[in-house]
């Protein structure tokens, strides 16, 4: 594949354009700790949105969605289309309330909602756990698809990738600080966007595909294009679809899609203007991110299909590739090396905001934790607002580094999502409910936290995992196990869930002076709080400010309905892609009307809440 000077131009113009924009936020980036990790809180809804959905488009996404489909087809996507549910459930009941917390990061919220030296410690611990080993995980899986597609697009050896895009991102990051991030991504949004469908709408018309119709109707793609799994195979069934819709969208944490909230989307949501903004912010991003944005990736891995049936092809057509780092997910890369001059460039540069994009976002959101939730709480509580940003700034090259090393040793994309959604597995259901049930203490979430991890690895790592749900024993040997291999995530959730209520009730409740605040500054409401307000009321402690009815119960039903228009738009788009425009009408008549019922949901919480 060979660059013209086109491409060379437009990826030098927006790379030129990325650092201008983190040199020109510098100064008041740099002025404290609240502007390096918050911009000031005073976001924008709009802004903030872009930002999500711009975060979430990273290198490593396409790669996955390609994956899945090449091996699961379209419907395998459920595993993480699942995840609207928590995406909705963060807009309608719990972004005002992460907006009320006014805490600085996420981690915080430990030391607002529980009290004493176990929630010092989850605090603590959660911020390395989070910031350090989960996010470096997190950031290792999208270096791993920047490095596949400069292998097979530019040429280049995996340290070379590393060098070059860490290099340049780190150095944003580090400089521009939140606010870049923000302003930033509000540019990379709209070249990623373009690049994908661009991409997409040239592919799908190669010779070798034959355009929508005929890729539709391929003998190697038509048994790949169902949005829902078949029922005859009962298996993938219960794994791709029951699985993600009745267990993991609640019981799971997952970067982007926390239960309750959490993470990046929390930190978005703490630095919006206000409650309202905070809400825009999150819907805005769970349509883009559902609804619309899979469909350019989905139609390259479907054409990958017909190009490059198999990973003997890819091998074939690009044997300077590393042997270990060859798998299904390599295809969209493979893809795009066909793009022509221009489109390619663009396409390229695309590839590089959404790098910079995701790994940007990472290194502000980890370095934030590591700052105010470890360096601050155990090192030097003294600290000045220029020393928090020069250790904001230095952890951000840490993480970059330790990230990219970590990169350096995986294979594919789909390896990280697998290991991250099994040690999260249980851990959701005490992040959704610590808002509303005041009995939750520290020790749960402390509980919920390591069994899951315990569990994860015995099940995962050990003999144990080919005993109870069977596979391959070390030796080598296929064993059958005691269940079928789909219990495996309902086991580790029920075991999980199990724990964490046992330790619940047998260990004392916080005091009611952490609880009494808690309320006071949130107003959370509902059934789960009443022996706390009685006790305030016996203590003659005002904790009831807002006199309205209690939102939770409309907020779940603009869940399912909201779910149900973002599902159907989803639908919409596919069957048009696919030609079946009855199924399509049908499914635009369902959006719509769940849309107009939204609407008016929306604006009766709007008046009682924010």
């Amino acid at each position: 594949m060979t660059l013209t000077a086109l491409d060379y131009g437009i990826i030098i113009i927006i790379f030129l354009a990325v650092i201008a924009i983190g040199f020109v936020v510098s100064k008041k980036a740099g002025k404290n700790s609240t502007e390096f990790f918050l911009s000031g809180r005073n976001m924008p809804w709009w802004l903030l949105g872009f930002s999500m959905v711009a975060t979430t488009f990273s290198t490593d996404t396409p790669n996955l969605v390609t994956d899945i489909v090449r091996n699961d087809g379209v419907s395998g996507n459920w595993v993480w289309w699942a995840f609207l549910i928590t995406g909705l459930l963060t807009v309608f009941v719990y972004a005002k309330l992460w907006r009320r917390s006014n805490v600085e990061t996420d981690m915080e919220f430990y030391e607002l909602r529980y009290g004493g030296a176990p929630a010092k410690f989850l605090r603590g611990f959660r911020s390395i756990y989070l910031g350090l080993a989960f996010n470096v995980l997190a950031m290792a899986a999208v270096t791993l698809a920047a490095i596949k597609i400069g292998q097979v697009m530019l040429g280049l050896s995996s340290y070379e990738v590393v060098g070059i895009a860490g290099t340049i991102t780190v150095l944003f990051s580090a400089i521009g600080g939140f606010r870049g991030v923000i302003y930033s991504d509000f540019l990379l949004f709209f070249v990623a966007m373009a690049g994908s469908i661009g991409a997409a709408y040239y592919l799908v018309n190669l010779p070798e595909v034959g355009g929508l119709t005929e890729l539709i109707s391929h003998q190697n793609v038509k048994d790949k294009i169902d949005l829902i799994p078949k029922w005859s195979d009962k298996e993938k069934f219960i794994s791709i679809l029951i699985i993600p819709l009745a267990v993991q969208w609640w019981s799971s944490w997952f970067p982007g899609a926390e239960p309750g909230g959490g993470g990046y989307i929390a930190q978005r949501m703490l630095a919006a203007k206000n409650e309202n903004h905070a809400v825009g912010a999150t819907f805005f991003f769970n349509v883009m991110h559902y609804a619309l944005r899979p469909w350019p990736w989905i139609i390259v891995a479907l054409a990958s299909l017909v190009v490059f049936p198999d990973i003997a092809s890819i091998q074939e057509a690009f044997p300077n590739v590393e042997e270990s780092k060859l798998g299904q997910d390599l295809a969209y890369s493979a893809m795009l090396t066909m793009l022509p001059a221009g489109l390619l460039g663009l396409v390229l540069a695309s590839l590089g905001a959404a790098y910079m994009s995701t790994i940007s976002t990472h290194l502000n959101w980890g370095s934030s934790y590591i700052v105010h939730d470890f360096y601050k709480q155990h090192i030097n509580a003294d600290a000045s607002e220029k020393e928090l940003v020069r250790v904001g700034r230095l952890s951000t090259v840490v993480l970059m580094i330790i990230s990219a090393l970590i990169a350096l040793l995986l294979n594919h994309a789909t390896q990280l999502f697998d290991i991250i959604i099994m040690f999260g597995a249980g851990t959701g259901l005490v992040f959704i409910l610590r808002w509303f049930w005041s009995r939750i203490n520290a020790w749960s979430e402390i509980t919920a936290m390591f069994v899951s991890g315990i569990i994860s690895l015995l099940v995962n790592f050990t003999s144990v995992g080919p005993l109870l749900f069977g596979g391959n024993t070390e030796e080598g040997v296929f064993q059958e196990g005691v269940f079928v291999a789909w219990m495996q995530y309902p086991f580790v959730v029920l075991t999980t869930t199990a724990c964490w209520l046992i330790i619940t009730f047998i260990t004392p409740k916080e005091e009611n002076e952490v609880l009494f605040n808690f309320y006071k500054k949130t107003q959370p409401g509902g059934p789960g709080w009443k022996n706390v307000i009685k006790a305030a009321k016996e203590q003659n402690v005002d904790l009831v400010e807002d006199k309205d009815e209690w939102t939770v119960p409309t907020g779940i039903l603009a869940v399912l309905v909201g779910t149900i228009a973002v599902y159907g738009a989803l639908f919409t788009t596919g069957k048009f892609i696919y030609g079946e425009y009855k199924n399509a009408g049908i499914f635009l008549l369902i959006t719509l009307a769940a849309a107009f019922l939204l609407l008016n949901l929306w604006k009766r919480l709007k008046g009682k809440t924010f």
